[in-house]
């Protein structure tokens, strides 16, 4: 049998449900380095998983578990998604740390300062250089 859910019940759920963020890093903990830096740098970077449409694409989100879906995210951003050059580049960047593949690393040229220290951060836990310092010099 099931219930009927009202609007109360999801406006609980919702409030008391993780953050998709925090859902996500826990997803990530269990993966390998890849993924968890690919999720981490979606996560630092912030504009691109705040798209609707690209988290509806990338994330399967059951409400109290989430996970990223890179093979259908692959398969299907290019055509079903509206992106500018620099999230372009973004994601396809993240999606090859993400989802091992070749990718053209001249999309670096695309990215404005912000993604590019994301990228190189995330780079860098891929390799396992946790502390290796991104950012701007002083």
């Amino acid at each position: 049998m099931t219930t009927a859910r009202t609007w109360n019940d999801t406006a609980t759920d919702l409030e008391t449900a993780p953050l998709l963020t925090d859902r996500l890093t826990a997803w990530a903990r269990n993966r390998d380095t890849g993924e968890r830096a690919a999720v981490a740098a979606l996560i630092h970077e912030g504009d691109v998983l705040a798209r609707g449409d690209v988290r509806e694409l990338l994330v399967v989100d059951t409400g109290q578990r989430a996970h990223c879906d890179w093979p259908r995210f692959e398969a299907q951003y290019k055509t079903a998604l509206v992106l500018d050059t620099g999230e372009r580049a973004f994601l396809e960047l993240v999606l090859a740390i993400g989802f091992p593949r070749l990718v053209p690393l001249w999309q670096v040229e695309n990215l404005d300062e912000r993604r590019l220290a994301v990228v190189l951060r995330a780079l860098a836990a891929l390799a396992g250089a946790e502390r290796i310092a991104v950012g701007t010099r002083t």
